[in-house]
């Protein structure tokens, strides 16, 4: 056991894994999580004995050999996670209502491109050069594969910052494919013009490698970390949300909690948005042009959610992603908030869940992730949970209807297989994950102005690091990839990425 404490603020994805790798290593480690659950995103909840997954729906990088594969086979914890591989045949099918287009994805870069130019013959020679730029794009960020090397900002091709709806259309001439190919922008907060290239390409490269969902739900990969930690002699502590942090001779002295307890350790690490953190912190102890970068920095948008529990024996289950679009020309948009023509596109699914037979079966939920700004929202943003008031939820309503109404066309027939519906708004994931505007991916990476959307590892207290979805990438493969690079300005650069491999070597 090292002699140095650890104390994590923030008890999500990032905190988790950042905890349990140092406590792997042998620190003493502390999480202090706001809420009753941990996890973050992987948080559930349960209505009428039904659970819902809060984040974590579809997971790239855990097949065997995968990046997340590794990170978590290097702590132990593979044999406590239960996963579903999507089917291989369709790991996405994307609808478009307006047309009844509707296409069905297969699992890997030469099915993928088969498929595609099947669809539009057309382009067959202009998408083999796009998925290969798309590939070689990926290759050149050495640590998304674990590689040993140096991802420097700038030391990349000229594509590698062009905004993403760019690059598709400088390979892609059919304006029906440009779109299609940025179908999976609700899974990292696509955005024209601004969404850098190398964004779009990690994460379609990630998922055509072949995702999976977790069965039962994404709390298990929660309890799986905190167990790291609480057996090497560490605790996750719950209801243990952080007001100040004691700053003097740029070190964090210590650490309060709203119910009065005082925390003091030689590292501290916050999982917690930068904006979030900066108002806990003594005064001075960031520069003011730091302060000013973090509050100006773009944000992704938000999201709309229905949890809807389904009637037994009336809806099929779907292994894969769902998604749909109204029509063709808006996948880049979804930011664009219009409450008259809201929803235009959404990603729906039904998790995997005991009994899992792997045969055809019965859903008993359906989930469904509605991008949303948070200006939809803006006019509640001084109220809390419960307190909204009756036009708030009249407001609810009206959009789950809206929903509803897109999935009755999508699946004729689904209004009757619906038992309840629950749903949550951009002032739900504000609130529960303390993150600003309720943003769902965190700070927006923007090619127009890459420093300005990235936030270090380092800060200028000396003892107090960064780490989660808003440095580097986001999602169950950004957020692991960076706790990495957290524990390795901690403990030695290369140093954990040497054994994770070593490890996988072993496996």
């Amino acid at each position: 056991m090292k002699s140095e404490r650890i104390l994590i603020i923030g008890g999500g994805i990032g905190g988790l894994f950042t905890g349990a790798l140092l406590a792997k290593e042998g620190y003493r480690v502390t999480v202090l999580e706001k809420n009753g659950t941990i996890g973050g995103g992987l948080q559930t909840f349960v209505r009428q004995g039904v659970t819902f997954e809060t984040g974590m729906h579809v997971l790239g990088g855990l097949r065997k050999g995968g990046n997340v594969w590794k990170i978590c086979n290097y702590l132990g914890i593979l044999s406590k996670i239960r996963l579903r591989n999507v089917d291989d045949d369709c790991i996405d099918s994307v609808h478009y209502l307006k047309t009844g287009d509707e296409y069905h994805l297969p699992r890997g870069r030469e099915s993928m491109v088969a498929y595609l130019s099947n669809c539009f013959p057309h382009e067959r020679e202009n998408i083999i050069a796009y998925f290969d730029a798309l590939y070689r794009m990926a290759d050149e960020v050495d640590f998304f594969f674990l590689r040993r090397g140096k991802d420097e900002l700038f030391g990349h091709s000229d594509a590698f910052f062009m905004p993403a709806d760019e690059m598709i259309a400088q390979f892609i001439s059919d304006e029906k494919l440009r779109d299609l190919l940025g179908y999976m922008n609700p899974m990292y907060g696509g955005v024209k013009g601004h969404t850098p290239a190398y964004i779009h390409a990690l994460i379609n490269v990630l998922y055509i490698d072949g995702p999976s969902r977790f069965i039962d739900g994404s709390q298990q990969m929660a309890t799986a970390l905190s167990d790291v930690i609480t057996s090497a002699g560490g605790s996750v502590l719950t209801h243990k949300e952080v007001v100040r942090v004691n700053v003097s001779d740029a070190r964090v002295q210590s650490v309060v909690t709203r119910d009065g307890a005082i925390f003091s350790a030689d590292i501290v690490v916050s999982d917690i948005h930068p904006a979030s953190l900066i108002p806990l912190c003594s005064d001075g102890s960031f520069t003011k042009a730091y302060c000013n970068r973090i509050a100006s920095a773009p944000n992704t948008y938000s999201a709309f959610t229905l949890y809807i529990i389904i009637k037994p024996l009336t809806f099929r289950y779907i292994n894969h992603t769902c998604y749909y679009q109204d029509d063709y020309g808006m996948v880049w948009d979804h930011g664009v908030y219009n409450e008259d023509s809201w929803p235009r596109g959404f990603m729906y699914m039904t998790p995997p869940e005991t009994p899992d037979t792997g045969k055809p079966q019965w859903a008993t939920k359906v989930i469904v992730n509605c991008i949303m700004p948070f200006s939809a929202v803006k006019r509640w943003e001084n109220t809390t949970t419960g307190k909204r008031g009756d036009d708030y939820r009249a407001w609810k309503k009206a959009r789950e209807a809206a929903i509803l109404e897109r999935l009755e066309r999508l699946h004729p027939g689904f209004h009757e297989a619906v038992d309840r519906v629950y749903s949550s708004t951009p002032l739900t994931i504000r609130d529960y994950y303390h993150v600003k505007d309720g943003a769902l991916y965190g700070l927006q990476k923007d090619c127009q102005n890459m420093m300005l959307s990235q936030v270090p590892i380092y800060t200028r207290v000396k003892n107090l690091y960064l780490t989660g979805q808003n440095i580097n990438l986001h999602g169950i493969c950004g957020v692991p990839l960076t706790a990495v690079n957290t524990v390795e300005a901690i403990i030695g650069e290369q140093v954990l990425v040497e054994k994770i491999n070593q490890a996988a070597d072993e496996a």
